[in-house]
Parts: structure tokens; sequence; C-alpha cells
């Protein structure tokens, strides 16, 4: 064999093992998000995606689940992190459905920007982010008006809808409690109060937090809305539960999760059913 075959033989055995190299390295679904969608596609529950029209002639797309109920059942809006409606808040929602409750949850960020009618259309959470913190809060306000009736008459419901929002979620649930008199109550989960006084007189039903000890540019917002709550005489129970960070309810949810966001997810979770039974 003359050395120009050899040199060819050896460029193409390294043009092999590059491509195997890159192939190993192209980034691999994550578990949490295989388990997110196993759970999904597992569910016994019927789902549903629906089209809420906004007033400019494009439609929020939600994701609803129905519980296995005889009866007509509560409903409770799920109010979404800053990363959108991903696999682990449909989960959520499903998970929620479970307990025998009508859940529905928008994607407050679909069809907002060209291209993308759901939040699982943008090529990373970044661009979500990007994406929801461009609403206009008028506009988050007049979905969840859309989300609440739409819910509040679909004829599995008993006509008592919740709300239920995480991170920027539950900012917006704590924001939304001030503009609809007529939720049952709301959970907050690591989401900060409004910021203007006046929007606390306008809040008729009882807020309950969920915080992580170790989210101080959270916490530290808790004082000034316990204060208006109770200035304005309104019910406002936080708990702040020890050594957990923020958005522990979707860290303390996957299998590699540290003892104390897995202590007060669990210890939410049962929070959390146990004031949507009593109201």
């Amino acid at each position: 064999m003359n050395s120009a075959n050899k040199y060819a033989l050896l460029f193409v055995a390294l043009l092999i093992l590059s491509c195997k190299s890159e192939k190993k390295e192209q980034p691999q679904q994550t578990n949490e998000s295989i388990t997110e969608v196993d759970k999904l596609s597992e569910s016994v529950r019927h789902h549903e995606w629906i089209d809420l029209k906004r007033f400019d002639g494009s439609v929020c797309k939600a994701f609803v689940v129905y519980p296995e109920s005889s009866e007509p059942a509560k409903s409770v809006i799920v109010i979404h992190e800053n990363r959108g409606l991903n696999d682990w808040a449909r989960e959520f929602a499903d998970e929620l459905a479970s307990h025998g409750y009508l859940v529905i949850a928008p994607d407050l960020i679909s069809n907002t920007v060209e291209g993308i009618e759901k939040t699982t259309d943008f090529e990373n959470t970044d661009e979500a982010r990007e994406a929801i913190y461009a609403l206009e809060q008028d506009n988050v306000t007049a979905d969840l008006n859309a989300t609440f009736n739409y819910i509040k008459s679909d004829k599995a419901s008993n006509g008592k809808v919740s709300v239920v929002g995480f991170c920027w979620g539950g900012s917006q649930t704590f924001r939304y409690a001030a503009n609809n008199n007529s939720i049952e109550e709301a959970l907050v989960f690591y989401g900060t109060g409004p910021k203007e006084e006046e929007a606390y007189s306008n809040i008729e039903c009882n807020v309950y937090g969920f915080y992580g000890g170790n989210d101080n540019r959270v916490n530290s917002t808790i004082p000034d809305s316990e204060k208006y709550m109770k200035k304005y005489r309104r019910r406002f129970e936080p708990v702040i539960y020890p050594d957990a960070g923020h958005a522990f309810m979707r860290r303390g949810s996957q299998s590699d999760s540290d003892e104390a966001n897995k202590a007060a997810h669990d210890a939410s979770w049962k929070r959390l059913l146990e004031i949507l039974n009593d109201g």
C-alpha cells in the first residue's frame, strides 16, 4: 500500500471517530422530562387542549384535565412558572386532578410570539422567559379572566374556582386575587405580592403562601404583604419551609432532589390539598 492510500485510510478513520464522538455529545433528554412525559401519557384522566379567544383575534391555548368523578368538581386554575407551560406544569395539573379537581392550566405565552403556538415550541427556556417578561399585565389578566369564565361554566365544574401559581405564576396568582373577587382562594408558591398598596384593598379571598427558607429575594417581600393584608383585614397565611430553595415544588418532585426541597414539596402538597378540601 502506497503512502497516499495510507493517508486516505487514516483520514476516513479519523472522520468516523469524529462523527461517533459528535453523536455521543448530542444533548440527551433528562430523566425529569422522560418521567413527566411518561406520567402524562400513562394518565387515566381525560386531557384536552382548548382555545381561549383574545381580543386581538389570537388564542390562548389551555390544558384541561378532568378528574374521575361522578359529581361536579371544584375547579383550579394553575399558573405556570416563568418557564411557561412545560411538561412539569402539565404533570402537576394532572396530579392535582387525580385528587378530584377539575384543572385548567393556561399557556400564557402561547401565540404571543410569531410562529410560536405553545411554550414547547420555544427552542429553550430563556426564550420562554423573554416572552413571559414581555407580556402586558392587562393582557395576562384578560387571559386569566377567559380561563376563569371557561372553567367555571364547564358542566363538570361545581362553580367554585381556586387559583394556584408558581414563581412568576405565584406573583400572578396574588395579583389576580386583586382583580377577581369571585375566586375561592389564592395559593401563592414562592411569588411576590402586589407592589401597590391599593391592590390589597381589592382582595376578597384568603391568600395562602408557600415559600422556601433559602429564597430571600421573594421572602423579603412577605412583610409588606402581611402588613397590607392586615391593614385591609384580609387573611394571608404564609408558611416558610426551612432550607428549601426557590421552585421547590418542581425541584422537589425530581428523583435527585435534596432532602429540604423534597420535604417542602411533600409538606406543601399536603397543605395544598387540605386548603382546597376545606374551601
